[in-house]
């Protein structure tokens, strides 16, 4: 990359538009204080000029998160820009290992992978430019950014999506004092504070989804049927769905191993697995790769990625016209899905893990799972129950409403970023 040169935005100012006309539409699902709350915030940061900073445009749940949430900001009259940085593909390679660690994965760092992380930070903070009161920096891979940017009038905020409470020691290590620099740091929840960190302030902010968006609007129950069908998949016929990237802390094979427990109770049951890749994880094309080779000894295993046409809509309609949506991970920092298929009104059978289970409405955390069988049991579960599925997916939809729409998230990042201008 030439140094000279900013880091590239990422054109989304065209969606400004259509989430100012949605303003209304969010209102309707928000208390009248908490509505008023987010337009006062934002009246008051007019002015105040913010950058997120990331690794990738597509793919995984940050750059879905800030595909919506930068526009409704810029609709809120906040002025907000959303740059990515880049890296040779030893760099994402290096910063995937940093992601496992962080979640507890074992990894030899070394000088030489330390050192390409350290350049490319380099590199990418003099890229960045000096025209933003506020930098929000997301996940490991752009961390070193603020230790380069040098002195600045801005404020730093690093913004971590994962849970780190049990990290890689040597990794840790390393990256604390890179963290220690930045003026607030944001966990999902308070179990997910890396060990040791000193950090100046420390806010705990669980992300959202936006009920708006191509991927949760509502679509007609024939529309659905029809993208199923479409897609080879028979919708008269039990459908089990795990929508996430191709990652081993999602489980893929563990969900075919569930499945296939299933099929020998219920022999109709077809397991759909969809997942976007993403351009910052390699590792992603290994695990496709066998997940695919696990497809194509079953006709009842469908595994779709964006790679072939399926998109936000498609995914609704899967998640809307199936039987129950999994998301057995292993790992999990927050997980999108569970949010978007409560909110759809599916039942969810999960991981009990990280911030999953907060998503969960009390009277249904049994689905919650720690092992293959457990899985495969509460499918097979709610696969014979009908009436509970309902259940669950109703009571889902309103804990999602009352916690995890895109508003409320927009509300506590600008209060945070309130906090963070007024202690200069």
């Amino acid at each position: 990359m030439d140094v000279t040169t900013q880091l590239p935005k990422v054109g989304i100012g065209r969606r400004c538009g259509a989430i100012q006309a949605n303003l209304e539409g969010y209102r309707k699902l928000m208390s009248e204080a908490a509505y008023e709350e987010l337009r006062t915030l934002a009246k008051e940061l007019q002015g105040v000029k913010v950058c997120h900073v990331n690794s990738t445009a597509a793919g995984g749940g940050v750059a879905e998160l800030l595909a919506r949430y930068v526009p409704m900001l810029q609709a809120l009259g906040v002025q907000a820009d959303w740059r990515l940085i880049h890296g040779e593909p030893e760099f994402f390679a290096i910063t995937k290992a940093f992601h496992n660690a962080l979640q507890g994965g074992d990894y030899g760092l070394g000088k030489a992978a330390q050192d390409l992380y350290l350049k490319v930070n380099e590199r990418s903070a003099k890229a960045l430019g000096n025209d933003y009161d506020v930098y929000i920096v997301h996940d490991p891979q752009p961390a070193a950014i603020r230790h380069f940017a040098g002195p600045r009038d801005a404020k730093w905020i690093w913004r971590c999506h994962i849970d780190s409470s049990a990290p890689d020691e040597a990794v840790s290590r390393f990256l604390r004092p890179l963290l220690e620099e930045y003026e607030a740091v944001v966990f999902t929840m308070s179990q997910f504070v890396l060990p040791q960190l000193a950090a100046k302030r420390v806010a705990f902010i669980a992300p959202a989804i936006d009920p708006l968006a191509t991927k949760n609007m509502e679509l007609p129950e024939d529309l659905c049927r029809r993208v199923i069908a479409d897609s080879g998949v028979d919708p008269a016929r039990p459908l089990l769905l795990q929508v996430s990237r191709f990652d081993p802390w999602k489980d893929p094979l563990g969900v075919v191993r569930a499945y296939r427990l299933v099929k020998e109770a219920i022999p109709t049951v077809q397991l759909v697995l969809i997942g976007a890749m993403a351009g910052d994880d390699p590792e992603g094309w290994e695990i496709l790769d066998r997940v695919e080779e696990e497809a194509a000894q079953d006709p009842d295993l469908f595994v779709f990625t964006n790679l072939a046409g399926v998109g936000s809509m498609e995914v609704n309609a899967f998640q809307r016209g199936c039987d129950v949506v999994i998301q057995k991970s292993l790992r999990e920092g927050f997980g999108l899905v569970v949010s978007e298929a409560l909110w759809k009104e599916k039942p969810v059978v999960a991981g009990n893990t990280g911030g999953i289970p907060m998503q969960f409405p009390e009277p249904f955390q049994k689905n919650l799972v720690d092992s293959v069988e457990a899985c495969a049991e509460r499918l097979l579960h709610l696969l014979q129950r009908p009436g509970e599925r309902g259940e669950c997916g109703r009571a889902g939809r309103e804990h999602v409403r009352r916690h995890f729409l895109m508003p409320r998230l927009v509300r506590d990042e600008l209060r945070l970023i309130k906090q963070v201008l007024e202690a200069s």
